[in-house]
């Protein structure tokens, strides 16, 4: 679902040329060998690696959103930096059109892996060196 911004909207919005946005977190930790690892999670529909991300949230911060997201879409708890990293474009597909997104990234420092969590069945976690998940990352 597309959350506070219904499908039939965005595609309103797009052909008003009003910006769409979106929040994401950029999950992190640090390994047993002192190396960063960067999560990334696979979309429901296509399978690729993504970061978790979704739409802001009436009446709280984007990195809060941002937060949320990232618990429910890769089973994540953690610290979240204050100011956003930076952003990211890409086109999101709707059914008979795609539109413009830009996605606002804040990291988020993980503490706890959740066992369980609300996409766990839609989705794959994986922990991957900073590079590998530059390589790996894909956006439509």
């Amino acid at each position: 679902m597309a959350g506070p911004l219904k499908k039939k909207k965005l595609g309103k919005r797009a052909r008003r040329g009003k910006p769409i946005a979106q929040v994401a977190a950029l999950p992190y930790r640090r390994a047993a060998d002192g190396d960063t690892e960067i999560l990334l999670l696979t979309s429901r529909q296509t399978g690729r690696f993504i970061l978790p991300k979704g739409w802001p949230m009436k009446g709280r911060p984007d990195r809060e959103a941002a937060a949320q997201e990232a618990g429910e879409e890769a089973g994540v708890v953690g610290t979240l930096h204050e100011q956003s990293v930076g952003s990211f474009h890409y086109w999101k597909r709707l059914k008979d059109t795609f539109v413009p997104v830009t996605v606002e990234v804040y990291p988020l420092h993980v503490q706890q892996e959740l066992d369980e969590w609300k996409e766990q069945k839609y989705r794959r976690r994986a922990w991957l060196k900073p590079d590998q998940a530059a390589l790996l990352v894909d956006e439509p």
